[in-house]
């Protein structure tokens, strides 16, 4: 049976007279509370380029800029690699849907070097997934039933914050081996930080994303279906935006690291 975060990503060939095109349609099991999920955009965007005939080596970083809401139904994937060098990829893309660019970025892929190595952050404490309760958001944010949640600290309590930390496992649901499109979409788990510090849901959306692979397939490989620790927060909240940063950990090794910027407006 076809894992519904596969059936997510899908992709089909687009006829063109120029460029590599394929075609996405959105999944009803990652709606958002407006549009399709972000994060499983952006794993399609990674499966695309990783499925392109000229694509070398696996994906190092990944920017997405949401510059419109992608409504739900069909969307084309427009790659174009600028630049291949020997060890690295560089690519730009656009998301069209309807004949209006909805999204854009870019991406690098490159092959795996073995050079001296060295990992500065720690991973946060947290007591073992087993032993935190599960839990989830409210009935009408239909991606997230698609992940088993277990925060630590800083899940969406029904009071103000001073603190937009979240600490938490993460893990697709069903299980799932994680590979660097699941990976993407766990970057962009994280709820936006004013749902933390506000204490309650409010209007707010994602700009723009961006993700690090550190790891590589084979630690991705190695890690299977096991719950991926996940924390992010907050830097400044102010004039309508603000960003958030997070690193995703498999035991003491550091997945990814993401930072976005994200758009609220104050509750009524």
């Amino acid at each position: 049976m076809t894992h519904v975060f596969d059936e997510a990503i899908v992709l089909a060939p687009v006829a063109t007279a120029a460029g590599h095109v394929v075609r996405a349609t959105t999944h009803p099991a990652y709606a958002n509370m407006v549009g399709p999920f972000g994060g499983i955009t952006a794993a399609t965007v990674i499966n695309g380029i990783q499925q392109h005939p000229d694509v070398l080596g696996d994906p190092l970083a990944l920017t997405i800029n949401y510059v419109a809401p992608i409504a739900y139904g069909d969307w084309d994937l427009d790659l174009q690699a600028v630049r291949t060098n020997r060890t690295n990829q560089h690519w730009v893309f656009t998301i069209n849907q309807e004949d209006h660019i909805v999204a854009t970025g870019s991406a690098v892929f490159g092959v795996v070097r073995d050079t001296w190595a060295d990992t500065e952050p720690t991973p946060p404490e947290a007591p073992p997934a087993d032993e935190v309760e599960a839990t989830d958001f409210v009935e009408f944010i239909e991606w997230a039933k698609q992940y088993d949640k277990r925060f630590v600290v800083g899940g969406l309590a029904e009071e103000k914050n001073d603190d937009s930390t979240s600490t938490v496992w993460l893990r697709d649901q069903p299980a799932r081996p994680i590979d660097f499109p699941s990976l993407t979409s766990m970057a962009d788990c994280f709820f936006p930080r004013v749902f933390l510090r506000h204490g309650a849901y409010m209007p707010a959306g994602t700009i723009s994303l961006t993700v690090y692979f550190h790891a590589t397939a084979e630690e991705l490989a190695a890690h299977g279906t096991d719950h991926v620790l996940g924390t992010a927060r907050g830097a400044r909240f102010g004039h309508g935006h603000f960003d958030q940063y997070g690193q995703l950990w498999s035991g003491d090794t550091l997945l990814a690291t993401t930072h976005q910027l994200v758009y609220y407006k104050d509750p009524a």
